[in-house]
């Protein structure tokens, strides 16, 4: 299989997405990438079990992409073999009323995993420098002060939104979050036909909503919008990687890979050592244990 080079899909600097690809295959089959995942989200769930045992360290991983782009299906091959205990999954869909009523982060901070857990945001705080900048009337329903109407809303409203998310990922990065954010980079032709098959397939028909056509008509703006937010916030505690989309079953592998490459650098994860009382005693237990009559 052709070498992940970690480096050529991590966000360092200045972004244009059409230098990165959409499709990948690693130059091996699609039967090959199935057992080459396996073997990977088996590490994953064996470094999670350790990491779960110090219990100094959580991960969250910010999943980000257009409609299609393969987030769901990707969460379900990715952390098959992970403890459930280990791992807990949030699907941020459209703000709720007593969301609301608070600032934007507050939802997303409410729901990050708790130490020695995984934590995956299934869209995340960044839809709100992404659908809020392409539709500006939604920030509206925030009630902020000194927003009175979309005229309102600048650049530098912007701009500031991306020093808070920054600042907040920041903040829990020095309490102990290890972040990854991945922006699953799909084809526009491969959307078109990914739409079509929800609307062949009876199966699949519950996914389509007429609103998608309407957003896929707004895939320029959302392009230039991705490109900013992704840009401005990949940092070295935080950092984006663009993700080929077209192959599933590549990308899948790519963001194990990446996951298991870079938590692998954690040499301070370990478990903990057993108390020294404990430890001269274990023979005592285990006897006490053999000896037990039924």
């Amino acid at each position: 299989m052709k070498k992940i080079e970690i480096s050529s899909y991590k966000v360092n600097g200045s972004l244009e997405l059409s230098d990165y690809n959409t499709h990948e295959n690693l130059g091996v089959t699609d039967k090959e990438l199935k057992k080459e995942l396996q073997k990977i989200r088996q590490d994953l769930g064996e470094f999670q079990d350790t990491m779960y045992a110090h219990s100094k360290y959580s991960v969250l991983i910010c999943l980000q992409g257009i409609d299609t782009a393969g987030k769901d299906s990707l969460i379900r091959e990715v952390f098959k073999d992970f403890n459930a205990r280990g791992v807990v999954v949030h699907s941020f869909k459209v703000p709720t009323e007593l969301e609301r009523k608070h600032d934007y982060i507050w939802r997303h901070y409410i729901a990050l995993p708790a130490k020695g857990k995984f934590g995956v945001f299934n869209r995340t705080h960044y839809e709100n420098v992404l659908v809020t900048r392409v539709h500006p009337e939604y920030i509206l329903g925030e009630h902020i002060p000194g927003i009175h109407s979309v005229e309102d809303i600048d650049q530098e409203f912007w701009d500031n939104r991306f020093k808070q998310i920054n600042n907040f990922e920041r903040h829990i990065a020095e309490n102990g979050t290890i972040i990854f954010k991945f922006f699953l980079h799909l084809s526009k032709e491969e959307q078109r036909q990914r739409l079509l098959r929800r609307l062949a397939l009876k199966r699949k028909n519950w996914k389509f909503s007429p609103d998608d056509l309407k957003e896929r008509k707004l895939w320029d703006k959302y392009t230039k919008c991705y490109e900013e937010a992704v840009e401005k916030t990949s940092k070295p505690h935080a950092p984006w990687y663009i993700i080929p989309a077209d192959n599933k079953k590549a990308a899948r592998v790519i963001v194990a890979s990446i996951l298991l490459e870079e938590l692998k650098k954690y040499k301070d994860i370990k478990e903990p050592e057993l108390d020294d009382e404990i430890k001269a005693n274990l023979e005592v237990y285990k006897r006490e244990l053999e000896n037990e009559k039924e």
